[in-house]
């Protein structure tokens, strides 16, 4: 009997992140507590630059991004905000996104699936990925709710389940 498999990943669907941005850049310039603050948000390369006048209004400005993003089903856990400096009369701070889940994670995830999973089994380590595989559809479905019940640092998604 042949085995069945799924691929644990950690990806960020580009397109609504910059469809967020853009719909958090729209209702910050239209909203009326963002008037003359300086208020913005704009991609910078690989991440994300939030500036404003002060240290609150850019943390507000990052909640209305992170708004948009949980709307558009993006994981909070996929950002990687910092602290707002001080960069001459504006406040900036940088939101990484995270892709891939680390080696450590990883080995995280393959000892809870070997600790809690089904006895059938099996996760292995495939660059930023990992692959789970047991001769039981049945197996693999569990495995897969074992994992959302858990609170993992990363923001998980199950691809190529076969």
């Amino acid at each position: 009997m042949a085995e069945s498999s799924f691929d644990i990943v950690s990806k960020i669907d580009r397109q609504e992140v910059d469809n967020a941005l853009n719909q958090a850049a729209k209702e910050i310039a239209t909203r009326f507590d963002f008037r003359n603050v300086d208020a913005g948000i704009r991609w910078t390369g690989e991440s994300i630059e939030v500036q404003a006048n002060s240290e609150e209004r850019a943390n507000a400005v990052l909640d209305v991004f992170k708004d948009k993003l949980v709307k558009r089903k993006i994981s909070l856990k996929s950002i990687d905000a910092g602290e707002p400096k001080a960069s001459g009369k504006l406040y900036k701070l940088t939101v990484g996104l995270k892709e891939g889940i680390s080696q450590e994670d990883a080995k995280k995830i393959g000892k809870i699936i070997r600790d809690e999973g089904p006895k059938g089994v099996r996760a292995q380590i495939q660059g930023d990925e990992l692959r789970v595989t047991s001769k039981k559809k049945d197996e693999l479905q569990s495995v897969i709710a074992l994992l959302k019940g858990k609170d993992l640092d990363v923001a998980l998604q199950f691809t190529n389940y076969r």
